[in-house]
């Protein structure tokens, strides 16, 4: 953690990059310690959000070349959740990868988008826009902490 912190807003991108994917790992502490330390929050907002934007388009890619019994056994998503994800993105469609921020099921959620095959660009807009707001709320905790 302390090497990302290190590395500034790089460090930030590639943490935000992994978060986003199915490695456990927090971004949000190396933003929070990037902005304590002087960053500017508008630049760590925005590079967070690329990069944990870029991880979540990842994880639908890993989707669209799967198939279900690769993702259980490379990502190690048990089956019974993948299934309840593909009945809320079959219902819910493309939109549904907005919530791709979400701890836990965001992973599973850009997976699913991908192995339904949803559409690319909505994908990516409504991804996009969630991790926006994500770490948006998160730079306006850290202003009201710091």
């Amino acid at each position: 953690m302390i090497t990302f912190i290190t590395w500034g807003y790089i460090g930030l991108f590639v943490a935000s990059f992994l978060a986003a994917t199915i490695l456990p790992f927090c971004s949000e502490v190396v933003f929070s310690t990037l902005v304590y330390n002087g960053s500017n929050p508008w630049i760590c907002l925005a590079v967070a959000t690329v990069g944990n934007w870029l991880g979540g388009l990842t994880c639908y890619w890993i989707g669209w070349l799967g198939k279900i019994t690769w993702i259980e056994k490379w990502l190690r998503i048990p089956k019974s959740k993948i299934d309840r994800f593909m009945h809320l993105v079959g219902r819910y469609g493309n939109w549904l990868a907005f919530f791709s921020f979400l701890p836990w099921v965001g992973d599973a959620i850009a997976v699913a988008a991908g192995l339904f095959r949803c559409r690319l660009w909505i994908v990516a807009v409504s991804m996009l826009f969630g991790k926006f707001v994500r770490y948006a709320v998160w730079m306006y905790l850290n202003s009201a902490i710091f």
